[in-house]
């Protein structure tokens, strides 16, 4: 019988999306998704294509590019082919008191994705 696991399908494209992240690398993170993806957001909306979905990528990775950013991931699970992870961060512009994202992942390829947070933005004055 074959050893085929969708967890550990789930989680190597949950790591290559998370590791493409803390690069910056578009290509890599665009790599997860295809046209058919959908991505649906608490703050910005819901984006699908990939076009739609660079476009809100390129919104976080113009906000995480920005020092100092802090980073922490919480919790990671990866159930068949769905992964969830929650974290925290802060940036220039805004404190991320709770983001939680879910992920279905098949065949390779991030079909859904769900991002939420809370967020405060910060006031430069």
């Amino acid at each position: 019988m074959a050893t085929h696991s969708p967890t550990a399908d789930t989680e190597s494209v949950l790591n290559h999306h998370l590791d493409a992240f803390a690069d910056q690398d578009m290509e890599e993170m665009m790599a997860d998704y295809t046209e058919d993806s959908v991505v649906i957001t608490s703050t910005k909306g819901t984006f699908r294509g990939l076009d739609e979905i660079q476009t809100l990528f390129e919104q976080f990775f113009a906000e995480f590019s920005q020092s100092p950013v802090e980073f922490a991931m919480d919790e990671q699970q990866v159930e068949d082919d769905i992964a969830y992870i929650r974290w925290h961060a802060e940036t220039p512009e805004q404190v991320y008191e709770f983001a939680t994202d879910t992920f279905l992942i098949r065949d390779g390829i991030i079909e859904t994705q769900t991002f939420a947070a809370k967020t405060t933005p910060k006031n430069e004055d």
